[in-house]
């Protein structure tokens, strides 16, 4: 990953094919680490919305201003005059999401589908966040709605949303495909021809020359996919090309962005590991190859990161955001390229950016950039036969050959000139050139140690920044800790008012009980008593009736 860079340096001062961290600017906020929350660029200013931390959904809306190089929190109020398909909810904040997806529509952001925790509805709702007004939404849709879900992707074609796969609140991996349009908010169905991708999550997706739906990885819940898939979206059938090119690796919970007709890659991973490669597909040659690789450890070796495209000063840019690998990210990280081949900017103020952004670098908590090389534009045609397409590979391969020489051969050229230019001499005087060379000598070294100075600084301001980050998490998590631990002990108090309640009404019934015994004894008694009565009544009775027996026989 190439270094750090601030808004003192301008964007297009980054060099091509490495992604660089780009460092909000001194007292700019940082949001909350996160990954699986959605992103989209809005009027040169990156929106964050939701995600997940620490098995959390988060509800926040984050913005990064590209002009200022600040972090800020936007906090959306409900629009109460706009009814939604939750009808009599009265919750004023923005729901707490992860695993959706975040469109531009307009002057607005559409937040589709998601893993919703706090909704009694089972169907895929939306949301409208209009960053003008700083209002949100939640929109009816009508038709035949989709099933609530996360981890599915959704592509933006004209006024219509293509929303395909997921992971239902059930766990069950889809395979369907549905389209919203956003002039109605009418949902379709949409069946396809010939099959499809198995069921997935967490792929991406992206749309080709309005005519063509690409999906590409994901997972199920057992593996991991590298397999491309193509959407005719005139004739709905669905077919899986033949690629050239590098070879990818499986991966899932990566992103995409369409540029063109290069498709970008980035992130993702296998459940064992990271992916550490950005790759690119040319969608009309079908041709994959790698831009750039990073390290293992990397922020963007990463799952459940997001991937947007933007302009700035007339340069096209990759921007990517949070993620995890082992750790929750919030680095903003750019990969920037001269898509139209024009080198816009002068080779002295390329150099002095370089300069100037090295000398103030840093490695975390920051934003990232990667120029991308200029690519030919003019490409054949998506679909082609199996000879066109390994004729116009060979093509291509050959004509990566010629431009990488004739590069060379600029450079060595160029090499020489200046070293040539350097040969001649300043002055005719040999001794005063000597004690230039011996001043600029001095110079360098001094400029070497000064460098080394400014970067051990600039470590300790980064263990420093680190230090106080993880003290403010820390704290954050000890207090919420302590508040868990209050709502406990107030639950034992309750718990242990209501052990002594239920031990009196224990003794008390120990007690009746005693009572109840004693009446069962007296009882006893009682009856013995009336028992041996009714036997001495009985006995004299007889007698009585005997002797008056007797009296008659005598008579």
């Amino acid at each position: 990953m190439g270094e750090g860079i601030n808004g003192e340096v301008p964007l297009a001062a980054a060099p091509y094919d490495q992604w660089v961290l780009l460092r909000p600017a001194d007292g700019s906020s940082r949001p909350p680490a996160r990954y699986k929350h959605a992103a989209e660029v809005v009027q040169n200013k990156l929106y964050v919305v939701g995600g997940s931390r620490n098995g959390r959904s988060l509800s926040d809306v984050q913005v990064f201003d590209f002009r200022t190089f600040m972090w800020s929190a936007l906090n959306p109020t409900r629009d109460s005059n706009q009814l939604n398909h939750e009808n009599n909810a009265t919750d004023a904040s923005f729901p707490a999401l992860a695993g959706h997806n975040l469109v531009k529509w307009k002057n607005s952001l559409l937040v589709v589908a998601g893993n919703l925790r706090s909704s009694s509805s089972n169907k895929v709702s939306v949301w409208l966040i209009d960053v003008e007004t700083n209002r949100w939404s939640a929109l009816d849709t009508y038709g035949k709605v989709p099933i609530a879900r996360g981890g599915q992707s959704v592509s933006h074609l004209g006024s219509r949303l293509i929303m395909f796969g997921g992971e239902d609140n059930k766990r069950r991996l889809l395979n369907d495909l549905h389209i919203l349009d956003l002039e109605t908010m009418m949902w379709e169905e949409v069946k396809t021809e010939k099959g499809g991708p198995a069921p997935r999550y967490d792929h991406s997706a992206a749309v080709y020359a309005d005519q063509y739906l690409l999906i590409f990885g994901g997972s199920s819940h057992s593996t991991c996919f590298n397999d491309l898939h193509l959407l005719d979206l005139q004739t709905m059938e669905w077919s899986q090309p033949d690629t050239q090119g590098a070879h990818i690796t499986p991966r899932s919970g990566h992103a995409g962005a369409m540029i063109d007709e290069n498709w970008y890659i980035v992130g993702g991973g296998d459940n064992a590991s990271g992916s550490t490669d950005t790759v690119v597909m040319n969608a009309s040659k079908l041709v994959w190859s790698v831009v750039t690789s990073v390290s293992a450890r990397d922020p963007l070796a990463c799952e459940g990161l997001t991937l947007c495209s933007s302009t700035v000063d007339g340069e096209k840019f990759l921007i990517a955001f949070g993620g995890y690998n082992g750790k929750y990210n919030n680095e903003v990280i750019l990969l920037s390229g001269n898509i139209s081949g024009d080198l816009l900017l002068p080779f002295s103020l390329v150099v002095k950016g370089v300069l100037e952004y090295l000398r103030k670098m840093r490695t975390l908590l920051q934003i990232f950039i990667l120029k991308l090389k200029p690519r030919n534009l003019v490409q054949p045609r998506l679909l082609q036969s199996p000879a066109a397409a390994a004729a116009a590979a060979s093509v291509t391969a050959a004509y990566a050959v010629i431009t990488a020489t004739d590069e060379k051969t600029r450079d060595i050229v160029a090499t020489d000139d200046l070293d040539i230019k350097r040969a001649q001499p300043a002055s005719s005087s040999k001794k005063f050139a000597a004690e230039v060379d011996a001043l600029n000598g001095e110079k360098g070294i001094l400029e070497s140690r000064l460098a080394e100075v400014r970067g051990e600084n600039s470590k300790l301001k980064d263990k420093l920044e680190m230090a106080n980050l993880s003290y403010g998490e820390l704290a954050k998590e000890l207090k919420s800790v302590q508040s868990q631990l209050a709502a406990e002990g107030s639950r034992c108090q309750k718990l242990e008012a209501q052990i002594t309640a239920a031990h009196k009404r224990l003794e008390s019934a120990s007690s009746l009980e005693n009572e109840l015994e004693v009446l069962r004894q007296q009882i006893s008694r009682v009856e013995q008593t009336m028992a041996t009565a009714q036997r001495q009544k009985s006995g004299g009775v007889w007698k009585w009736v005997a002797g008056s027996a007797e009296v008659s026989d005598d008579d």
